[in-house]
């Protein structure tokens, strides 16, 4: 037991810091190992010696998916820069989705590059084992193209159950896209499957009948009409982007247009709905500047003008696509049109076009090397909630708000999973993590200090992957006071913390 003289003590504010980071301890027996974990988990969410000697440096897609059969054909190349010395490489497609044929132009010789070189391969669940023809020295620039083909798994309830999404819209026009964070992009096109190394630029060409729209990340580059009776639609991303990131949506689009005029000048807003809904979209809509305005102002410019902003009509309930955000909340404010948090501030505006905007600087911006860590995407992320109800409320609106989000919280296990087999930690990841950021403005106590800290953070981490130990550095570094004990209790430990003390003449033991 510790005792000081609590008046003395409760003048300052290093009590609230004392009793905050002394309370937060003892030792959490609950370990994250729900279930074995397997060699596939093992190869899948770690860097193996396949993995780590070289990095992407670009994707270009060409995918032509079936509407009626629900097949694709594919074809992938990966632009790759070795790091070291390799001749293997580890390379992800999820079954059933089967290969044809892999070809690449890699030579440790320059003088004796040649394109579409077979190379060998071989099948071992869900990864492709690529074998070059020789071993290539670092600092090299290489590519592979992967030919595919097959069914690829259909999304039982996305975006939390991912996979291809294959329905038709309420006029009956065909409708398809893709959710796959957590599951890979590997379930639809063969990648580096690992959040750790993002593509440092992207092309995605999407080949669908020419009665339909193909939307993407990036910039429309231009479509090419198709002897078939199909049309191919060229989108470009020009900054880096993690993979699951990278997705296609297909249905009869209606585009509209804007200007935004944010930190750094002219942003364009491109939105794609569903024709039958432009007029409902283009006045719902309209909550995106104001939005935009607020997180900027708290988190520094748009992390993406390269590519414009994106909101696209989606078949599930959205997903933060980087510059091409999936929306599917039905034009409504709240979440489903109701309101997390308990208090009604979170009816006056969009969830899912805050939320998921919001994930454009912590996720998209600011991105973890494994998903064990997504407490860094998800608690910020909701903490711009936070932030927008303030913006429109004040602050004592916002506090309202995200105590309210506490009654969410399950406290079933760490917010922090095991690393190296994908899998992540609690959904308090959500609701915890946002009143984790809360409780650091409080601690910090003055919001111009934290408003700098947080656009200083998506300034140092820009288009970076992180881990959760570089954000808690950064964290303790930025507010000039040791927290580990504290973060150690909101991120690796779920008992709730119990203060115990007794006055013992006229002192204060606890």
């Amino acid at each position: 037991m510790t005792s000081f003289d609590p008046f003395r003590a409760l003048m300052g504010r290093s009590l609230a810091i004392a009793f905050t980071v002394l309370m937060h301890t003892g030792t959490n027996a609950q370990l994250l190992q729900e279930r074995a974990f397997t060699r596939a988990d093992s190869l899948r969410g770690s860097l193996g010696p396949h993995r780590t000697w070289w990095d992407v440096a670009r994707y270009d897609i060409r995918v032509r998916p079936d509407l009626h059969t629900r097949n694709l054909q594919g074809r992938t190349t990966i632009q790759f820069k070795t790091v070291a010395a390799g001749q293997r490489m580890q390379i992800d497609l999820q079954q059933p989705l089967e290969v044809d044929s892999i070809t690449s132009d890699a030579s440790a010789d320059p003088q004796r590059v040649q394109a579409d070189r077979p190379v060998a391969f071989q099948r071992d669940g869900d990864v492709i084992w690529v074998d070059l023809p020789e071993m290539l020295p670092p600092n090299t620039l290489a590519s592979l193209t992967v030919y595919y083909r097959g069914k690829p798994r259909v999304a039982r309830n996305p975006p939390w159950d991912g996979g291809w999404i294959w329905t038709t819209d309420d006029a009956g026009w065909p409708w398809a896209s893709v959710a796959c964070q957590g599951l890979g992009a590997s379930a639809w096109y063969p990648c580096k499957d690992h959040q750790s190394d993002k593509a440092e630029r992207a092309a995605l060409h999407v080949v669908v009948p020419d009665t339909l729209v193909a939307v993407a990340n990036g910039r429309l580059r231009g479509t090419t009409r198709n002897t078939d009776g199909t049309c191919t639609w060229h989108w470009v991303v020009n900054t880096p982007i993690s993979t699951y990131n990278l997705v296609p949506y297909i249905g009869n689009y209606a585009h509209f247009h804007g200007v935004y005029q944010g930190e750094n000048g002219h942003l364009d807003l491109d939105h794609w709905v569903l024709a039958q809904h432009e007029e409902k979209a283009r006045e719902h809509f309209q909550q995106v500047p104001p939005m935009l305005d607020c997180l900027e102002h708290w988190l520094g410019p748009y992390p993406f003008a390269r590519d414009g902003y994106k909101l696209v009509e989606a078949p599930h309930l959205g997903m933060e696509h980087q510059s091409a955000i999936a929306y599917g909340n039905g034009f409504q404010n709240g979440y489903r049109g109701r309101d997390l948090s308990g208090t009604g501030h979170g009816l006056l505006w969009d969830y899912i076009i805050v939320h998921e905007s919001g994930h454009e600087w912590f996720g998209n911006n600011i991105t973890v090397a494994d998903i064990a860590d997504l407490w860094v995407h998800e608690g910020f992320t909701m903490y711009t909630e936070v932030l927008m109800t303030e913006c429109l409320l004040g602050p004592e609106a916002a506090t309202d708000y995200v105590v309210g989000l506490r009654r969410n919280i399950q406290n079933d296990r760490p917010l922090i999973g095991p690393y190296g087999v994908n899998q992540e930690g609690s959904g308090d990841m959500y609701a915890k993590g946002a009143n984790l950021v809360h409780m650091l403005r409080q601690l910090l106590n003055d919001d111009t200090t934290f408003r700098q800290m947080l656009r200083y953070m998506n300034q140092r981490f820009r288009h970076a992957v992180v881990t959760s130990a570089q954000v808690e550095d950064f964290l303790n570094a930025h507010l000039v006071m040791d927290l580990t004990p504290v973060l150690d209790q909101y991120l690796r430990r779920t008992e709730i913390p119990v203060l115990e003390w007794y006055v013992h003449k006229e002192r204060l033991y606890y």
